[in-house]
């Protein structure tokens, strides 16, 4: 005679449905990534509205501040949440923090505030033509989901469970004060070769600059690798490296240097083809010789 299913019969299991269930179902293993949802979400409602502004003011680069304050508060706010060691989210609050809002105000004050439309999106407003306020629209909250993509390494790293900072942290740290100091640095040197009206339609050479035509971008990159440093000996520290590897991506090919590089040869023209010849793109080096210009044969 079959088994009858009932609650009185142990000896037969009940079926259950967690999702209908009224209780919470068991600890999922990914429950450490429930806060990167509504991250998100609160970064797609920020650059949305940031977006109204940009669409008033007829300026897109603010999608640029907004997308590393979105970052930073990201960080803070993981530190907050996040199940980890207290040492462990005071750093990532910290160094997250701490980078997003020194980006954000370097972008408003530098690039936004009293300034014409950067040149990128000045270019892809043309592009785009009568349909530009549409297109940015996606723009903006595609923006908004590569923050909370990127965030992956201050979630993993504010839940890890470790008391003290282990060796590779230290070196994460280390990386990241050095390549804030060369950022910084860069930035620096920029500003104040641009602002000597002499060097108006030149091409800075200075200090870092001599070694990189990007070293803002190449110390950027610098400080995805300490971020991912950081969160390396943390559950899922590995999965890490995929935002410097990213943000490597997205800098070297896709929206950093080769959109600056086409504003630059159309605002400094042969002054930069010259400087494009000697210098390298991203990682530093020694300058190289400047290469003969071509003599015509004598007839």
């Amino acid at each position: 005679m079959p088994q009858t299913i009932t609650p009185e019969n142990p000896a037969v299991p009940l079926p259950t449905f967690p999702l209908l269930a009224l209780a919470p179902a068991p600890t999922s293993a990914f429950a450490w990534l429930a806060p990167a949802p509504w991250a998100w979400a609160a970064s797609a409602i920020f650059l949305g509205l940031l977006w109204f502004a940009a669409r008033r003011h007829r300026d897109a680069g603010i999608v640029d501040v907004g997308w590393a304050a979105s970052l930073g508060a990201m960080a803070v706010a993981y530190a907050l949440l996040a199940q980890g060691a207290p040492a462990q989210r005071l750093l990532v609050g910290l160094m997250g923090g701490a980078w997003g809002l020194r980006l954000a105000l370097h972008l408003l004050t530098d690039r936004v505030l009293g300034k014409p439309e950067d040149g990128r999106y000045r270019a892809l407003r043309e592009h785009w033509g009568e349909r530009a306020d549409g297109h940015f629209v996606w723009f903006f909250q595609l923006q908004a989901a590569l923050a909370a993509l990127l965030s992956l390494p201050f979630l993993v790293a504010a839940n890890n469970p470790a008391d003290t900072l282990a060796p590779v942290q230290w070196a994460g740290v280390l990386l990241f004060a050095a390549a804030k100091i060369g950022e910084t640095t860069a930035d620096r040197q920029l500003a104040r070769f641009r602002a000597a009206p002499t060097n108006r339609g030149r091409t800075c050479r200075e200090g870092l600059w001599r070694f990189s035509r990007h070293p803002n971008y190449f110390c950027e990159w610098l400080i995805w690798c300490a971020f991912a440093l950081v969160a390396w000996p943390a559950p899922h520290g590995p999965w890490t490296l995929l935002a410097p590897a990213v943000m490597y991506v997205l800098v070297t090919r896709v929206s950093g240097i080769p959109f600056t590089e086409a504003q630059s040869l159309r605002s400094r023209g042969d002054d930069y083809r010259r400087y494009q010849a000697t210098t390298n793109a991203f990682f530093p080096w020694f300058p190289r010789p400047e290469p003969l210009a071509r003599q015509e044969p004598i007839a």
